[in-house]
Parts: C-alpha cells; sequence; structure tokens
C-alpha cells in the first residue's frame, strides 16, 4: 500500500492533484485545506496517503498533515461515511472545530457541514467521541516535521508490517542517538531498536 507520496505537482484542483514520482503520475483526491496549501504547480509536495483498495477502484487520498489523515481514517470508520464524504467533511470545517464538536456533542455544528444530515452527525458523536485525542488536532500538526529519509524509513517499516507508533519511536530513538546517513543506515537501526 501506498503511505507516502514524494514528488512533483504536475497539476491541482480543489479536490484533486497529480504527483508525479519517478515517472509515474498519481491522482490523489485531496481536501480543501490540504489544498490551499500546496506550493505552486511544478513544485515538491510530500503528501501522507490513505489507499483505500475497493472491487472496482483503487483510490488515493493525501494529506499535508498526518493529523488530517488521522481524523480522514477515524471519520471512515463511521457507518455510513465513505472516504469521499469524509474528504467533503473535512473540507467544509476546521479539523479543530471537528473534534471539539465531536468530543462537545455538538450536533448543530456539525449538521453545517454539506453532506452531513443529523442521523450522520449523531453516528459521528456516538462512535469517535471517545476515540479522538483530547489534544487538539492542530498541536499534533505541529509536531516536528521528518526529513525525507526519515518519511522513506517509516514508511518501509509500515509496508513490513510494524505499527505506525511504534516506528515513529523507532525513528525518534535513531535521531536521539545522533545517527545520520543515507536511508540504509537508518533503516538498519530503526530495525535494531524494533528488534530489542
Amino acid at each position: 500500500m501506498i503511505a507516502h507520496l514524494r514528488g512533483r505537482l504536475l497539476a491541482k484542483h480543489p479536490n484533486q492533484v497529480i504527483v508525479e514520482t519517478g515517472g509515474v503520475g498519481y491522482d490523489v483526491t485531496i481536501s480543501v485545506p490540504t489544498f490551499s496549501d500546496l506550493p505552486g504547480v511544478g513544485g515538491e509536495v510530500a503528501l501522507h496517503i490513505h489507499t483505500h483498495v475497493r472491487e472496482d477502484i483503487i483510490a488515493l487520498y493525501g494529506f499535508l498533515r498526518p493529523a488530517e489523515k488521522t481524523l480522514f481514517e477515524k471519520l471512515i470508520t463511521v457507518s455510513g461515511i465513505g472516504p469521499k464524504l469524509a474528504i467533503t467533511i473535512l473540507s467544509g470545517m476546521a479539523a479543530d472545530e471537528m473534534v471539539s464538536a465531536i468530543r462537545g456533542n455538538d450536533i448543530a455544528r456539525l449538521t453545517r457541514i454539506p453532506g452531513v444530515g443529523k442521523k450522520t452527525a449523531e453516528r459521528m458523536v456516538l462512535e469517535l467521541r471517545d476515540k479522538l485525542a483530547v489534544e487538539k488536532v492542530g498541536e499534533i500538526a505541529a509536531a516536528p516535521t521528518m526529513s525525507a529519509i526519515e518519511a522513506d524509513v517509516l514508511s518501509a517499516l509500515i509496508n513490513l508490517g510494524y505499527q505506525r507508533v511504534a516506528a515513529e519511536k523507532a525513528l525518534t530513538a535513531v535521531s536521539k542517538n545522533g545517527k545520520t546517513g543515507p536511508f540504509d543506515v537508518w533503516f538498519r537501526e530503526a530495525l535494531a531498536v524494533l528488534s530489542k
């Protein structure tokens, strides 16, 4: 599965981008907040990707901030909310506001989002209220960003079956040890931490 995509921005629209990586153009569905923060066409972009697989389609959903991807993945666990509606929801309200509305049982505020009726809003509150972290999504997003090598190592570890949290802790441990170098050095060091 594709978990991260880095490359040149070939085209961008409010709900879609095409990112060229290694000569291949990937069509990625995005939210309006992600669109607003993208560089110009031709610029370098790195997106956190959720790969959604169905019988008839493989779709990529991209986010600039890991916290937005996490919220998207929580939204699609709610019955009745698919990936397209989740993107619409993320486009209709700031992530911080949405988290506080869900945690505060604010159905009226949630129903102001296009495509969200009363029943959907009630399900969001019921199914997500206890799953959302107490800290604000914006605060999570403000965490230090990874270098390109660290992001590639994280993606490789996740593809090997390690949990994201464990892989991130291993990378933090490697960086605290002062280890630097190419991908293979980071990767071996992170595997050594994970195997302890």
